[in-house]
């Protein structure tokens, strides 16, 4: 890996790490696109390079700082995580068999979605 890669790696990490504890958004939808475009990444390669990046304990320090100001309801966060792995694992094996070109579209699709929500929502 040259010097250069891992400039741009360090970016994307930093970048996805300051907005997700700025927006209490997943680094995934910082990380996925940045690799695709900068790097070029197939989407699946990305996805999965995105879930390997999070498996270290995820924002464990920007998680810390919401719970000291009295922002994290924990029992909540814990249902939730049951559900996320339970259907992350499902999802995955899904999603590997799909064509890298339909599986953009989804993200895409998901992003417009969610901008359009944030835009024009409450």
């Amino acid at each position: 890996m040259d010097s250069t890669t891992i400039l741009v790696l360090l970016f994307i990490g930093a970048l996805a790490g300051a907005v997700s504890a700025l927006l209490g958004i997943g680094g995934g939808l910082v990380v996925v696109p940045l690799l695709v475009m900068l790097l070029n990444y197939t989407q699946k390669s990305a996805q999965g390079t995105s879930l390997a990046m999070m498996l270290p304990p995820i924002g464990i320090m920007a998680v810390l700082n919401y719970y000291k100001s009295g922002n994290v309801n924990l029992a909540h966060a814990l249902i939730l995580s049951i559900g996320f792995v339970v259907a992350s694992y499902f999802a995955s094996l899904f999603a590997v068999k799909l064509d890298d070109a339909y599986l953009k579209k989804i993200f895409a699709l998901f992003l417009i979605l969610y901008a359009i929500k944030l835009w024009w929502g409450k």
